[in-house]
């Protein structure tokens, strides 16, 4: 059964302006660009009660929460939203609160900053916060969103270390368990400007079962049910481990090349969608797409 909720991951922001900038109400097209290109935009569109929903800023990936939660606040604020929160959990006692666990039970979108991927799951996850939102998640009409460590944070399995220009060393990456919202895939956020192609190879290689998902800055996908669309003004690069036909994986050392043979890799861009079903991918604007016929 698929889940009734929506995913919202994000690659992560370096277009997205900032409502700390002096000349900002001076350049608010060019600042808000990373906003009307479909990211924050689509999350409120989507969400249940569009700009009256309860949107709760999730800040505990992030070492600057004072800075970052009200960046989003007003950013959502901008856009129209009229409830948004903040809510920065920074230990697993806040987590399993009651308090904390009714704003869960109230929100109808969650959105989780950037910051460090692990320290999200180790204070949230199997929290009773995150048994509240996973559940939502999976049976109401709810939204997920993360950008960066929310993003990598999403899957059951994500990535939290390892260098980019040794990712195709073997060991260079080191994966853990990740919140569980969405199965058999890996999350690499940054991935065009930081070169992160090769952890998201090491990934899949590792488990050919897992899909690779690398977010682009400025990207993202929104999943609901079976179709993963992507939103942004970047490149989303999907990698198929399933047709891997050959690799040197189990007979090199740490630290030595890995070799694939056959590893099928898919390129998205804006409102191009892939189906997890059917493992199909669909490009919108196709230089095949039928020419219309005068009628």
């Amino acid at each position: 059964m698929r889940p009734v909720g929506k995913l919202m991951i994000i690659g992560g922001a370096v277009n997205k302006g900032s409502f700390a900038e002096t000349d900002y109400d001076q350049n608010v097209e060019k600042n808000l660009n990373f906003f009307e290109r479909g990211i924050l935009r689509k999350i409120i569109n989507e969400s249940r009660l569009k700009e009256n929903s309860i949107i709760e800023i999730i800040t505990t990936a992030s070492q600057i929460p004072q800075i970052v939660g009200p960046e989003y606040k007003k950013a959502f604020e901008f856009l129209g939203s009229k409830t948004v929160n903040i809510l920065d959990i920074q230990n697993r006692e806040q987590a399993n609160s009651d308090a904390i666990v009714a704003r869960a039970n109230a929100a109808d979108v969650v959105m989780f900053t950037g910051g460090d991927q692990l320290r999200l799951t180790s204070i949230l996850g199997g929290t009773r916060f995150h048994d509240a939102i996973l559940l939502k998640y999976q049976e109401q009409d709810f939204i997920y969103a993360g950008t960066s460590a929310g993003a990598a944070a999403a899957s059951e399995n994500m990535i939290y270390q390892g260098s980019s220009s040794e990712a195709l060393l073997k060991g260079e990456i080191k994966t853990t368990q990740g919140l569980g919202f969405i199965e058999n895939v890996i999350v690499d956020t940054h991935f065009v400007q930081r070169g992160r192609i090769g952890r998201l190879f090491q990934a899949v290689v590792n488990n050919p079962r897992t899909m690779g998902i690398g977010l682009g800055e400025d990207t993202g996908l929104y999943i609901h049910g079976d179709t993963m669309t992507a939103i942004g003004s970047g490149l989303v690069i999907l990698v198929d481990g399933r047709f891997i036909k050959d690799t040197n994986l189990t007979k090199i050392d740490l630290g030595q090349p890995i070799s694939i043979d056959n590893l099928t890799v898919h390129v998205m861009s804006q409102n191009d969608f892939f189906d997890l079903k059917t493992k199909e991918l669909t490009i919108v604007n196709s230089q095949y797409s039928p020419i219309p016929q005068d009628k």
